[in-house]
């Protein structure tokens, strides 16, 4: 029982890092569906429509838009998701369908709606609830939570919204000193 375990746990490391290469050229072409999605929603690659407004709430509660900059929906997110699934393994498809219905499925049993219907408050209880268990996921409800944490933090991340207005990355500059960490518990 334990080998197979460990089997599956190297075999999801090696399907990692076999897609691993292309995120550079996916992440690049993130940037890019970006700017043409600001201009024109395009139509999902892998998701349903409804599927992908699902993907687009979860993403926008957990990186919501702040004082400091826009959220994971105005960045793309979902659409960066789909772009990514739309290039993974069947496997890995099948995991995000089966995640996005048994989301659905306990919005309708908790409030008579989707999730992507349901209220923000909602939609955040929700959320808030199967992140429980987040370090150790044993439903397919809190591990597709995870998933969807992680994969909303890469499309946000390499946005240009994450980038330059959440980070405020201004690009490879000279500095003429490095002030290191300035939290006081870190200074000597």
């Amino acid at each position: 029982m334990s080998d197979k375990k460990a089997t599956l746990k190297r075999r999801d490391a090696l399907k990692i890092i076999a897609v691993a290469p292309a995120l550079p050229a996916l992440a690049s072409d993130h940037a890019h569906h970006e700017a043409r999605q600001a201009a024109a929603p395009q139509a999902p690659k892998f998701f349903t429509a409804a599927q992908l407004a699902a993907v687009a709430a979860v993403a926008d509660v957990i990186i919501p838009a702040d004082d400091r900059s826009p959220g994971a929906r105005e960045a793309g997110v979902a659409s960066f998701i789909d772009l990514m699934l739309s290039e993974s393994p069947d496997e890995i498809q099948a995991q995000w369908r089966e995640g996005l219905a048994a989301l659905d499925a306990r919005s309708r049993a908790d409030f008579s709606k989707s999730f992507a219907d349901a209220t923000r408050e909602q939609q955040t209880a929700l959320l808030a609830d199967i992140t429980k268990n987040e370090q150790r996921p044993r439903t397919v409800l809190e591990r597709f939570f995870r998933t969807a944490k992680n994969l909303t933090i890469d499309g946000y991340y390499t946005s240009e919204i994450g980038i330059h207005k959440e980070l405020r990355y201004k690009g490879n500059a000279y500095l003429k000193e490095f002030k290191g960490c300035t939290h006081p518990e870190h200074q000597t």
